[in-house]
């Protein structure tokens, strides 16, 4: 299950993310709402996957995950560029991500 937080708080991660950029330094209600409630979801998702998983990984693979994330939706929703390397060089991050995954002493969950 601690796994499943993780995920899930990277993926509120990139929410939050996405959110304070529609925030426009946080002069906008309803996206800096967003971004507040989804920054208390991710952090608190973190904490339920901290009670089982080393700190270096669970918050290694929560930035990656936020990492990568934010840099797709970078790409959909703000035209950001999609630049072969770039997609290289986040192939590299997901490669990092389940690496340790594969390979962290932590295989329940």
């Amino acid at each position: 299950m601690q796994w499943t937080f993780l995920f899930l708080a990277g993926i509120f991660e990139v929410v939050w993310a996405i959110a304070l950029k529609y925030s426009n330094g946080f002069s906008r209600f309803w996206p800096s709402a967003i971004t507040i409630v989804a920054m208390a979801i991710s952090i608190y998702l973190l904490s339920l996957s901290l009670k089982t998983l080393p700190i270096g990984i669970a918050y290694s693979i929560w930035t990656g995950i936020g990492a990568i994330g934010t840099v797709i939706m970078g790409m959909i929703f703000f035209d950001e560029s999609k630049e072969v390397l770039k997609i290289i060089f986040i192939l590299f991050i997901v490669t990092g991500i389940v690496g340790l995954r594969l390979f962290s002493n932590e295989t329940s969950g």
